[in-house]
């Protein structure tokens, strides 16, 4: 069964070319995953097709509709719904999106996504409606699209099938830990490719000795000292 990703947001046009090239169009080409962008406004009701109020209690800026997002929901999920289906905000307060987050979420059925715009969305859409709240960071961005495209793009690679080969993900950034049996996450190992030598920059000698057991000895010991230049807060989890 292929996975369906439904995406909930005010400006579809956003998601033109990042789905359309590359890996994640492979995947849909082979069936392997359904990605479908929906227009939020498509289940307003007034004339104006309106899908945001003023907050109550005051305040500046526009709170996402709740009756709106929830009859969007209840139409994506009306003949779909399974119990590995998971509905997902996207709110910079959620919890941070890792590759573990990754690897789980490409495991679904079903994920919708909602973009979230605005001043935000009303709570009770935290509440009662997403499964989970997911932040692709310690920033504020404008919307959720960018957002959705980046845990669409990290979740679709992981299904099994996307990639030609499943090692191209197993020594990864953030994937290490457990093929290097460390109770850390790490980043990846430097990657060189020919000219072997260029300008007087010449490629680790190890990588050309055709020793597999140095070369594999090699990789994890770069990969801890990059982590420990780049990301000590990995280690130290």
């Amino acid at each position: 069964m292929n996975m369906k990703v439904d995406i909930l947001t005010l400006f579809p046009d956003m998601f033109k070319g990042p789905f359309d090239e590359s890996i994640l169009k492979r995947a849909q080409e082979k069936g392997l995953v359904e990605i479908n962008i929906h227009n939020l406004r498509d289940w307003a009701k007034d004339k104006h097709k309106t899908v945001d109020d003023r907050p109550f209690g005051g305040g500046i800026g526009m709170i996402l509709k709740l009756d709106v997002i929830d009859r969007a929901i209840s139409s994506l999920t009306t003949d779909h719904r399974t119990p590995n289906t998971k509905i997902v905000l996207l709110d910079a307060g959620g919890k941070n999106f890792t590759q573990k987050y990754a690897k789980r979420l490409s495991m679904l059925d079903h994920l919708i996504l909602i973009a979230g715009r605005y001043e935000g969305v009303d709570y009770r859409v935290h509440e009662k409606l997403a499964d989970e709240v997911i932040s692709i960071g310690d920033y504020v961005l404008t919307g959720g699209e960018l957002p959705a495209m980046v845990i669409t793009d990290a979740i679709v690679r992981l299904i099994p099938g996307v990639l030609e080969k499943s090692e191209a993900t197993e020594f990864e950034s953030f994937s290490q830990a457990t093929n290097y049996k460390l109770p850390a996450t790490l980043l990846e190992y430097p990657q060189y490719t020919r000219p072997k030598e260029y300008r007087g920059w010449e490629v680790p000698k190890v990588l050309l000795s055709g020793n597999h057991k140095e070369i594999e000895k090699w990789r994890k010991e770069q990969s801890i000292e990059r982590t420990k230049k780049s990301r000590p807060d990995l280690l130290r989890r």
